[in-house]
């Protein structure tokens, strides 16, 4: 164990004593009316985003809180937001003055790195609750800002927080219904592109509005004590599913090591292990081994690691149901403050969601020593994104743009892996081609999945996908593709899959690699391509059948060569 203060952190408070009760009928109608007040919120936030980041790739998170910050519930949207909003509540509230200082009509924002566990773009907004004047919750929205003056729009260098953008440390935006005019100023002068940030903020505030009034129908209409009643013992079953999952898993002590190709400010790979401790169905994740915060913006804040192990938890054993706290109670995490996984300010935090990425895929990595059947070999590992700016020749005004791509995922026992997004976006999405062609000055010339990229096993790995951007007008883009030198691995003799990769091709030049890289250039009549990473294989290539092997070469998923040197029991 590392040297410095260990942290534990349990992911639920404890229950509040009620006095009430409520049959199970009424615990289930009260599950579902807060997750369609969730998704009510959703989609008020969806119609009226300006910024196709929200509107298309649903790069934000959508929750509503109980008066002690415990989720009731959270609208599908980007997983690896989950459950991370108590943070940036209880930060928010405590910035203002705390509860007692919240009025009905008060609106919050909210965007301090450390208390969001996000990049300082991954702005909160917080509306609170009330029933007959008390307090009962609050609803919450983080969505994705184009820009908040940071150094460029989207960074991989930066070497502290305050590079990273406008910081908003909790403050009033609308006090009893009336908005702050000087704070919403300040907003609009430290954005590149004020329209589409006034857009996406009066959508946050429109889409919070909505879960306020339907969050506190909710509560008038089974009254106070039923719904505090059937809220308990809806945390309570979420909390005896999860258990019922780990107690299938054998007591030990299971370790899983990743490594980050860079920092992004200084060469050479970061390694890392992550370790599941299991003792019946206490299960700890433990990050505390993880290697100092690092002088780039590779730091993922408590929050966003939190969320990668219920993340990783609740896909395996949630059985589908829409999240809330009572599924993050038996999940307990173990950080260390100063590290990469807990750092503290000013440590940069731009690109934080890379190694929270990682940190799923290692947790099944860790899985797999115990449960091989329970868990897919690797995915891509990433999401392969790229932000866009310039100035549009058709208005010549600036435009902006952004997106994560798919990436072949692992197979399992069982099956063959697909080609999505990774599973900590996996309810998002990237922007349909013809929207980028109608919004933004490039053509897409090609978007094909890729042959022979996904691993070769008994279930082959998805194939990831190659993309080519040609360019209608000087444009800049920051890319941040990982995994570019750490293959996706395969399980029980799977074989690995492609690495992610991005290059600049400029006439007459030998193509560049700018897997991870801010703020370049890409002349007009120039092109980027994509190369996203396939899926690692499961189980022997000796072992897939025939006609299975067959089906890839007609499907054009592998070629003859590699069918051959892979398969050769199909030959």
């Amino acid at each position: 164990m590392p040297d410095g203060q260990i942290f534990v952190h349990p992911a639920g408070q404890p229950a509040q004593p009620v006095t009430g009760s409520a049959d199970p009928i009424t615990v289930e109608v009260v599950r579902h009316a807060l997750n369609s007040a969730a998704n009510q919120m959703k989609r008020a936030l969806i119609r009226t985003a300006f910024s196709p980041v929200i509107y298309e790739v649903l790069d934000f998170a959508v929750a509503i809180y109980d008066r002690h910050l415990r989720m009731l519930a959270q609208a599908p949207s980007l997983p690896l937001f989950m459950g991370t909003l108590n943070y940036a509540v209880e930060e928010a509230v405590r910035n203002v003055g705390g509860a007692e200082a919240l009025d009905p009509g008060d609106v919050l924002i909210y965007n301090w790195s450390y208390g969001t566990g996000s990049h300082a773009q991954d702005v909160v907004i917080v509306m609170p609750a009330f029933h007959g004047g008390t307090l009962v919750g609050y609803t919450a929205i983080k969505g994705h800002w184009l820009d908040i003056a940071a150094k460029e729009p989207y960074c991989t260098d930066t070497v502290d927080i305050f590079q990273e953008g406008t910081v908003y440390p909790g403050l009033k935006l609308y006090r009893k219904g009336e908005l702050n005019e000087d704070v919403y100023r300040i907003i609009l002068a430290n954005t590149r592109v004020p329209k589409a940030v006034a857009g996406d903020l009066d959508a946050q505030i429109a889409g919070c509005r909505v879960g306020a009034e339907r969050f506190q129908e909710v509560v008038a209409r089974f009254g106070p004590e039923v719904y505090a009643a059937a809220v308990e013992a809806m945390f309570d079953h979420g909390d005896r599913v999860i258990r019922e999952y780990f107690e299938k898993i054998p007591d030990g002590r299971y370790v899983g090591t990743g490594r980050m190709d860079s920092n992004g400010v200084e060469p050479g790979a970061v390694p890392f292990e992550i370790a599941l401790e299991v003792s019946g169905s206490d299960v700890t994740i433990d990050f505390s081994a993880a290697p100092d915060q690092q002088r780039g913006p590779i730091n993922c804040p408590l929050p966003s690691t939190m969320s990668a192990a219920r993340v990783a938890i609740t896909m395996l054993a949630g059985y589908g149901e829409p999240p809330h706290e009572g599924h993050f109670r038996p999940i307990e995490v173990r950080t260390r403050e100063g590290s990469m996984f807990h750092p503290v300010s000013p440590a940069p935090c731009f690109i934080y969601g890379w190694p929270a990425l990682q940190a799923i895929e290692i947790i099944y990595r860790a899985l797999a020593e115990a449960m091989p059947d329970a868990v897919p070999a690797s995915s891509g590992g990433c999401i392969c994104a790229c932000v866009w700016w310039g100035t549009h020749p058709r208005d010549g005004n600036p435009w902006m743009d952004g997106a994560p791509h798919p990436v072949g995922q692992g197979a399992w026992q069982g099956g063959d892996g697909g080609t999505m997004l990774h599973i900590a976006e996996s309810a998002t999405r990237f922007t349909p081609v013809e929207v980028w062609e109608t919004r933004n000055p490039w053509v897409v010339e090609r978007m094909e999945l890729a042959v022979d990229s996904g691993g070769a096993g008994q279930w082959r790995g998805g194939a990831g996908i190659d993309f080519r951007f040609r360019m209608l007008a000087d444009t800049y883009a920051t890319t941040v593709f990982e995994r570019s030198e750490f293959p996706p691995w395969g399980l029980a003799g799977g074989g690995e899959g492609r690495v992610n990769r991005c290059e600049l091709a400029i006439a007459g030049e030998a193509p560049r690699d700018i897997s991870k890289a801010t703020g370049v250039l890409i002349p007009r009549g120039e092109r980027l391509d994509f190369f996203t990473g396939g899926g690692g294989g499961y189980g022997p290539p000796t072992a897939r059948d025939r006609a299975a092997v067959e089906a890839d070469l007609a499907d054009g998923y592998i070629t003859e060569g590699f069918a051959r040197r892979a398969y050769p029991q199909a030959f």
